[in-house]
């Protein structure tokens, strides 16, 4: 570990923890999934300690090797290639990124290693446009690391969610001392919302509505419902951990949720959202592989793209795989122009990254192109290439 912050630069690291944990106001929606987006680096750097590493999770453990990895890559690296590494390091410490994009390359040529595959790092070694060269016998691959935000599929982006809920809930909680009970506001949103305008406009019907005592308030933006609290099994002494459950039970995954309450008078008011239709993760995916194919492939030999998906819950990348909804989506982008010189792909999250539970049975999704002749050669199937 002190040989990555040392790669990373001590300044640029301190800079970086600092930056973390100042993030946010304690308590908050919005704080808590910066914590979420930067699990990665918070967990390094508690690491760093030789005390908490002897006690490491395996998580953490995992997390530990790939930065290791990260070093041991640096030391075989050319001054300049070494230098775009660092760049690398330094882009992912720096705002709203992190470094999990670049943990997503040091995973993926981890597991193609265990594969029985020779690597090249010829993005960081010949700054080519894709970012591994993977042989196996006799088979030559280009493997491109690609990072899909599942933010960019939802037509409510959890973020914007999180900043209304932290700005409405002191005026719930006044509200709730004034009103004891238990409520349920349900938000359907047809278009969609996203920016500090429209935020702005819904926070102020929900407080209109509440101050007014109305039970409905319907707009083209949004259409407002507040109905009793009333869910078997969902009693108030609950609330804690059965209600947020039961409520996810009731609208799904795609839902938004949220829950305040008052301790004196034990109330609570429940919040759901949901847009007037359905997420579009899959089809973000499919987007980002076709730009990928375009821009980041030599068209010298077959590609392989590896694409991280960030930000999804866990409810979300069970559906994704259960339903087929990435199977489907991806095999039919098979059928594009630009899937031409792919011979596969494969789709992981941080639910594989970390080694948590719901992760894919076989560490990712993987899913094979029939249409191009090199996904029958032996050197690249079954052992990366076969679909589930």
């Amino acid at each position: 570990m002190a040989a990555f912050i040392a790669l990373c630069g001590d300044a640029a690291w301190a800079g970086r923890m600092a930056a973390l944990s100042a993030q946010g106001q304690p308590g908050s929606l919005t704080a808590r999934a910066a914590q979420h987006r930067h699990a990665l680096e918070l967990a390094l750097a508690r690491m760093a300690d030789g005390r908490a590493l002897a006690r490491a999770a395996p998580a953490e453990k995992r997390l530990c090797g790939f930065a290791r990895d990260l070093v041991a890559l640096a030391e075989t690296l050319p001054p300049a290639a070494r230098e775009r590494l660092r760049a690398r390091l330094l882009a992912g410490l720096s705002g709203e990124a992190t470094l999990l994009p670049l943990f997503h390359l040091l995973r993926t040529a981890a597991r193609l290693r265990e594969q029985g595959f020779e690597l090249r790092f010829d993005g960081l070694a010949e700054d080519a446009p894709y970012d591994l060269l993977a042989q196996r016998g006799g088979a030559v691959a280009e493997v491109v690391c690609e990072t899909v935000s599942a933010e960019e599929g939802r037509p409510v982006h959890r973020g914007d969610w999180f900043a209304l809920v932290d700005r409405i809930h002191p005026e719930l909680q006044t509200w709730l001392a004034a009103h004891p009970g238990r409520y349920l506001l349900k938000l359907t949103l047809p278009e969609g919302i996203s920016g500090p305008d429209q935020l702005a406009g819904l926070q102020r019907r929900i407080s209109e509505m509440l101050t007014a005592e109305k039970r409905q308030d319907a707009g083209a933006q949004a259409i407002l419902k507040l109905d009793p609290l009333v869910l078997a099994g969902a009693q108030l002494q609950d609330a804690a951990g059965g209600l947020p459950a039961r409520l996810r039970q009731i609208f799904g995954h795609e839902a938004h949720l949220a829950v305040t309450t008052d301790a004196s008078s034990r109330s609570v008011f429940a919040m759901a959202a949901r847009a007037g239709r359905e997420n579009e993760i899959s089809g973000a995916v499919c987007r980002h592989l076709t730009g990928t194919a375009e821009r980041r492939l030599s068209g010298k030999h077959p590609a392989i793209l590896a694409v991280f998906l960030e930000e999804l819950e866990r409810g979300e990348w069970r559906a994704l795989r259960e339903d087929l909804q990435l199977e489907g989506a991806v095999r039919r982008w098979f059928t594009t122009p630009p899937a031409s010189e792919v011979v596969a792909v494969s789709c992981t999250s941080r639910f594989e990254m970390f080694g948590a539970a719901d992760a894919a049975g076989e560490g990712e999704l993987r899913f094979r192109n029939p249409r191009h002749p090199a996904a029958k050669h032996p050197g690249l199937s079954p052992a990366v290439l076969s679909s589930l």
